[in-house]
């Protein structure tokens, strides 16, 4: 019984959040998705954050997650990052699958200081 509450909370945790891979400029804000706080971007690069609408799907230049990097206050790049259909929200309820059915891409860098996201 021990194990499975674990395994739930596990998936309970995964369902709720999102994370990617990111190389920005030193010194540099990034927030994504219009949210008013930047993310935490952690020393190997790893951000984690809450998933997104429907409006994030797709992929660039036309579709994905809308970024903007700010140095200072100012504006230093905008632009949109590769979204990912997350299969977790079609188990995660309630209704994930039609409010946070997009995430970053895992498996992919964004680097955000040579503009690839591979």
């Amino acid at each position: 019984m021990k194990k499975l509450s674990m395994v739930l909370m596990l998936l309970m945790m995964a369902g709720c959040t999102t994370t990617g891979h990111f190389k920005v400029p030193e010194g540099s804000n990034l927030y994504i998705y219009k949210r008013p706080e930047p993310v935490t971007i952690k020393p190997d690069g790893e951000v984690t954050t809450k998933p997104y609408f429907w409006t994030a799907a797709g992929m660039p230049p036309g579709g994905g997650v809308p970024y903007r990097l700010e140095k200072n206050g100012e504006t230093l790049k905008e632009g949109k990052l590769r979204a990912k259909f997350r299969p977790v929200s079609i188990f995660w309820p309630p209704f994930a699958l039609i409010y946070w059915p997009m995430g970053l891409n895992p498996d992919i860098t964004y680097d955000l200081i040579n503009d690839t996201q591979e």
